[in-house]
């Protein structure tokens, strides 16, 4: 199946290499898609191709050898993605999630070392950081270094992993700490228990860890939301990951719906339409999902330039540039999730009830999108809104703001 992809000529620029490649992967996951959603498990297959593509490494600086693309371009390749599977979407996202945590928590030399291994290895990272999962500390050993015990949750991309960003209370004065250990360091039990409706091969499951062993080098710098205004970025960076996964979703389920409404959909019997294609409640319906669409599109882009220009400020960021990029965020996360779960409910309504056979699982992107948007609830997110509207207060930085 993945054998379709082409080889691109090396004389492309690389920022039109980047969509082309994309655009190929993503319809060769296309084709077992379906399929795939069905079996959940490892992507096993779809991870290897996404490694020896080099688009783990679009989010890396020229200089150590990546892609260096904006922050906006990034989240457009999650979308390209997320319209066919918003499961790789999500591993192909928190891989760029993971090396921004290194690069705003580590030091400026663990940063080019572990990027430059990135890009020699091959590496997917995967994400065992879940700071709401408070159940794994960091002990000092007795001599030099530190052992980490305990479980976390949620941690999406573990499996078939090769590195991992960790988070721990360190046992002395719980203190939030970051590492960035390889997965297969003796200690770390990777379990395969992810079993959700939706988002079934992002490997979201369990880590355990029994005292596994961590050197001082290799904990962040600055870990921690707080650790410094440019530290905090970090949170953006994971909303608007999930916004446009919320996007790209949308963007899929419609053209899906669109094809089988000319495809399959007949008129009801009470329409006087002779097809489909002109009967004028399927007509409203379309139009009412194309401007919610279009509206999420431009404020979601609005949102990726403003964390391109928050991102370059670099140490130098102000907590009113900080906040008006959590800001933007935020509206694009709302417009997404809300134009999302609109049009993967109401798209059946177009499609007719032949569309929720279960062969077709057409039903994947609305399980998809309402897994994903459980993650935080947006209620919060206007509330954010409403506060700066009202009062002009600025979200607090939090992992999830």
């Amino acid at each position: 199946m993945l054998s379709t992809v082409n080889h691109i000529a090396v004389n492309v620029p690389p920022r039109q290499h980047a969509f082309e490649l994309a655009d190929q992967l993503a319809a060769a996951f296309a084709q077992t898609a379906v399929e795939r959603d069905k079996r959940g498990g490892t992507a096993k297959t779809e991870r290897d191709v996404l490694r020896a593509s080099g688009l783990l490494n679009v989010t890396i600086p020229a200089e150590l050898g990546g892609w260096e693309m904006e922050w906006g371009d990034t989240m457009k390749l999650i979308r390209v993605f997320a319209r066919v599977d918003s499961s790789i979407a999500h591993l192909f996202g928190f891989q760029h999630l993971m090396l921004a945590s290194v690069s705003l928590y580590g030091s400026q030399a663990q940063t080019e070392e572990l990027f430059s291994e990135t890009i020699r290895n091959k590496w997917f990272w995967g994400n065992a950081l879940n700071p709401l999962d408070k159940r794994t500390s960091l002990t000092a050993k007795h001599g030099a270094g530190y052992v980490i015990h305990g479980r976390k949750s949620f941690c999406s991309g573990a499996l078939d992993s090769d590195m991992l960003i960790v988070s721990a209370l360190r046992s002395v004065d719980e203190k939030f700490m970051v590492a960035a250990i390889p997965s297969s360091r003796p200690g770390i039990r990777i379990l395969d228990d992810w079993d959700a409706m939706g988002q079934r091969q992002t490997d979201s499951g369990t880590v355990e860890f029994c005292d596994v062993a961590v050197d001082q080098e290799e904990l962040l710098k600055t870990p921690g939301p707080l650790g410094s205004i440019r530290a905090s970025l970090r949170s953006c960076i994971a909303q608007l990951i999930l916004s446009n996964i919320f996007l790209g979703i949308a963007e899929g389920a419609l053209e899906e719906s669109r094809n089988y409404t000319l495809a399959q959909t007949r008129p009801w019997i009470a329409s006087i339409a002779k097809s489909a294609r002109e009967d004028p409640y399927i007509l409203a319906n379309y139009g009412s999902f194309v401007v919610n669409l279009q509206a999420a599109q431009a404020l979601t882009d609005i949102a990726g330039e403003s964390l391109q220009r928050a991102w370059e400020s670099g140490d130098a960021i102000t907590e009113n540039q900080r906040g008006k990029c959590a800001l933007d965020v935020a509206t694009s996360k709302v417009i997404t999730n809300n134009a999302g779960l609109e049009i993967t409910s109401r798209m059946f309504e177009v499609m007719g009830a032949r569309a929720a056979a279960g062969p077709a699982r057409i039903d994947r992107f609305w399980r998809n999108l309402r897994t994903h948007t459980l993650h935080d609830p947006v209620d919060y997110k206007i509330r954010e809104l409403g506060d700066w509207t009202l009062n002009r207060r600025l979200p607090k930085p939090s992992f999830y703001s």
